[in-house]
């Protein structure tokens, strides 16, 4: 296929993508108001505990087989690579521009962590289904191509509730005990003795000895228990969140050829189940598309978030990791690691430049710690995706053909 239907192909699913987020948009507007504050707050709920562990638990039982989970072996491998990589540009970036101590985590997390599913699961379904896609067959792209999405969303949120939590969390608790020190250095004792010539005590106590001594027991307590804090600090009710441990589910249920047998397949006594979780896995991809849409009215709102550490994400989302995936890629095919399917290696090469997941907003709400900087950020972020997936996209297809 020649480069410009290989554009085309890429183009299409991702103007799908920017027009279910533009219906989102409007539907969050003030004169419409159906996607509100409340609106999507109970939409996102039920995404997070009915649709979209109904999605995983369906797409991982009917496509995953332990052979296939053999030759996907280095899928997780790269989704890590990805975070790390991310989080180490994430925090250059932050000492180059100089962000405030509150944004450090959200910096690092939105380089660190991409939307490894909910994109996914329309850009992929789109390519195949487009007729000139490099791809094969819909049948074969779509049951291939379900596999490596499912996987990949299910990795990414283990990844993101692990890691990329932690690394937030911390920022949280360091940019509070900053403002308590602050708000402690701030206060002025006196003592109260009588001042008098032949008086060789202070009337004050300097800010260095209270600083010193805050210092000192800042440092006992993160030197002796800092290990213990942040093991302690992976929330383990949001790493088997209803997404993850529907991903259990799911890779039990397809591994283990029994239980497949009994749910999957028109024959199954109890497909039911799996024909009500598919029904209601659906609704997933719709309404995540939305409430992106709907979030991203919030960043059209001003912001102290300087220009230079949005300019700074972008390039690490869509021009550093995508050029570092090319290279990782590649360099695992070389070694055998990585199969001969095109499709297996163009997701494996666009989980690196996908925009930052939606998960870095929920977290930020969780420690009330730069909302309205994520909101701005995944606006800007989501706007460039348009470009950057379309041009990336068409590249990685003509490598791996």
């Amino acid at each position: 296929m020649g480069f410009l239907e290989l554009l085309m192909v890429a183009l299409m699913p991702v103007l799908k993508t920017l027009l279910l987020t533009a219906v989102g948009v409007v539907l969050a507007m003030d004169r419409i108001n159906l996607l509100g504050s409340t609106a999507r707050h109970n939409l996102n709920n039920m995404v997070f505990y009915v649709f979209s562990p109904c999605l995983m638990g369906a797409y991982l039982a009917k496509t995953v087989t332990l052979d296939v989970m053999m030759n996907m072996w280095f899928m997780p491998i790269n989704i890590l690579i990805t975070f790390i990589i991310g989080s180490v540009l994430g925090w250059i970036l932050v000492k180059i521009t100089k962000a405030p101590h509150d944004l450090k985590g959200l910096v690092i997390g939105c380089c660190a962590a991409g939307n490894l599913g909910n994109l996914l699961l329309i850009v992929i379904p789109a390519i195949c289904n487009e007729p000139n896609n490099p791809f094969g067959e819909y049948s074969v792209c779509m049951t291939d191509g379900a596999a490596y999405v499912s996987v990949s969303m299910a990795v990414g949120a283990i990844y993101i509730w692990s890691y990329v939590y932690v690394i937030m969390k911390v920022s949280a608790e360091k940019s509070t005990r900053g403002d308590r020190i602050d708000t402690h250095h701030s206060v002025v004792i006196v003592r109260p003795s009588v001042a008098t010539s032949d008086s060789k005590e202070p009337l004050l106590i300097s800010n260095s000895k209270v600083e010193g001594t805050v210092s000192m027991l800042e440092k006992i307590k993160t030197g002796a228990f800092g290990l213990v804090r942040r093991i302690r600090g992976i929330n383990l009710q949001h790493l088997f969140a209803p997404t993850t441990i529907g991903s259990l589910i799911g890779f039990v249920v397809g591994v283990v050829p029994l239980l497949k047998m009994l749910l999957v397949g028109n024959s199954a006594p109890l497909r039911i189940i799996f024909s009500a979780s598919e029904i209601l896995g659906g609704a997933t991809v719709p309404c995540v598309t939305l409430i992106v849409g709907a979030n991203l009215v919030k960043g059209l709102r001003r912001s102290g978030i300087s220009a230079s550490v949005i300019i700074g994400i972008i390039v690490v989302r869509y021009i550093a990791l995508p050029l570092i995936g090319i290279v990782v890629v590649r360099g695992a095919h070389y070694f055998g690691w990585v199969g001969s399917n095109p499709l297996y290696q163009f997701v494996l090469m666009l989980q690196f430049a996908l925009p930052p997941a939606m998960s870095i907003g929920t977290i930020s709400q969780l420690f009330e710690s730069g909302e309205g900087e994520c909101s701005v950020v995944m606006l800007w972020t989501y706007a460039m995706s348009a470009l950057a997936l379309t041009l990336w996209s068409t590249l990685f297809m003509w490598l791996v053909l």
